[in-house]
Order: C-alpha cells, then sequence, then structure tokens
C-alpha cells in the first residue's frame, strides 16, 4: 500500500468522479489526468449511461485530455484512476504514452497493469509507464465494495 502523498488530491477528485457514476448506477470508477499541476481531463465510467463498452473512466478521460492539449500523446501527464486499469484502458494509456499511472485499489479478477497482466510495465509494448499502487486504496476498494453489495440485496 502506498501513501496518497502528492497524489492526495488528485485521487480525492477521482473519488468524487467515481461517487457520480454511482449515484448514476455505474461501476464507482473515477479517473483524472493532470499535466504540469493542473486536471486537463477527467471521467467517470459511462458504460450504462452511453450504452458504450468503452466508456470506462479511463478513457473517457483520456479523450478529455487528449482534446484539452490538442494532442493524442500525453507524454507529460499523470492519469490517476480509483482502480487499477483493465486490459482496454492499460492498451489506451500506452497509446497515449502517458509516463505515470496512479490507482487506488487492485482488480485482482482483471487487473491490466499489475495483479492479472503487466500491460505497460513488463516491456513488452513499445511504451512503458510508471506504476504507483495503492494511494488511498481503502477508500477505493470501499466504495466499489458497497457499490457490488448495494446491487446483489
Amino acid at each position: 500500500m502506498s501513501d496518497a502523498g502528492p497524489y492526495e488530491s488528485l485521487m480525492r477528485r477521482a473519488l468524487d468522479l467515481a461517487v457520480q457514476a454511482a449515484r448514476r448506477g455505474e461501476v464507482p470508477v473515477g479517473c483524472v489526468i493532470s499535466c504540469g499541476g493542473r486536471i486537463v481531463g477527467e471521467g467517470a465510467n459511462a458504460r450504462e449511461t452511453d450504452f458504450d463498452p468503452t466508456a470506462h473512466a479511463e478513457i473517457v478521460a483520456i479523450r478529455a485530455a487528449a482534446a484539452k492539449l490538442g494532442s493524442w500523446r500525453l507524454t507529460d501527464c499523470a492519469l490517476v484512476v480509483t482502480c487499477e486499469p483493465c486490459p482496454m484502458c492499460a492498451g489506451a494509456i500506452v497509446q497515449a504514452r502517458i509516463p505515470l499511472v496512479v490507482y487506488g485499489c487492485d482488480d485482482p479478477k482483471g487487473g491490466g497493469v499489475a495483479s492479472r497482466y503487466g500491460i505497460g510495465i513488463d516491456g513488452a509494448l513499445n511504451h512503458r509507464f510508471e506504476l504507483v499502487r495503492g494511494v488511498m486504496e481503502v477508500q477505493s476498494s470501499t466504495l466499489l465494495r458497497d457499490f457490488f453489495a448495494r446491487l446483489r440485496t
């Protein structure tokens, strides 16, 4: 588990976005992309709302950041997300050339960067990123666990 440290305010915003997603019936995952100390993109899961299987928080945030910065290359950015990116999102992070990924809780069933797969960190692709795990892990995992518990009742 990692100390929140310099990523705490960004993770807090990502958690706020995740809570908003849960209120819309979406899996509560939120993501922010920071560049030069300012948020340039943010997103929350929107698969149910948008009827779009690719509308994961990371994809929504990457699209917003690329549009704001006018480039698909997000080489000076950090992506902060509440839950470990899935393989699809990890691939998008690689394609966007994002050098730093920070996340809250692991996804032992579908994690694309550490728990199940090593996309972006194993050296198999043309771009690698630094990974910081466990930032505000308890808050992130509690949000997901409570959401799914409500669904089951």
